[in-house]
């Protein structure tokens, strides 16, 4: 799973002229799912995600997690984060989860993120054409990657 995560004031998701998803101060994150991606890796990444300090305290440090700030979350599913664009100019999709099991991953990381006690969490519609508005805050833009829990717990030194 790949989920880039930006550091909002607001943002929203609109499809065909209706607002389907709308928060304040919190995480934008676009979440892709990849081939072979496990719901172990939805629980590591959600559980990072959650715990990660990436908002200001008093001191203007970064020191702070989204529950500390009681903040929002809106998931917007993005399969083009999958892109492979190591060959010619067409970005390659084919590492991307099928539609179907890129949903289910998707929902469960959603009910991940409430279960760890985000008091909002929206999404915008998997497969929809979605318009979405980012207030990014910092900016501050964070890119995780489940391929790195895989890594460390081996041993690995991902590059």
């Amino acid at each position: 799973m790949k989920a880039l995560i930006q550091r909002v004031l607001s943002s929203d998701v609109v499809i065909d002229g209706e607002t389907v998803g709308s928060i304040g101060k919190g995480y934008n994150i676009l979440l892709g799912v990849v081939e072979g991606d496990t719901e172990e890796q939805a629980r590591e990444l959600a559980s990072k995600i959650v715990k990660l300090r990436i908002f200001d305290d008093p001191d203007g440090k970064m020191n702070l997690s989204i529950a500390d700030i009681d903040g929002e979350i809106i998931v917007v599913s993005q399969f083009t984060l999958c892109a492979d664009c190591r060959k010619g100019n067409r970005p390659s999709f084919i590492s991307s989860a099928p539609p179907a099991e890129a949903n289910a991953l998707y929902e469960y990381f959603c009910s991940l993120l409430r279960e760890h006690g985000v008091k909002k969490v929206e999404q915008g519609v998997f497969g929809a054409d979605m318009k979405v508005t980012i207030v990014n805050d910092g900016p501050v833009t964070i890119w995780l990657d489940s391929d790195i829990f895989r890594q460390s717990r081996r041993g690995g030194n991902p590059q």
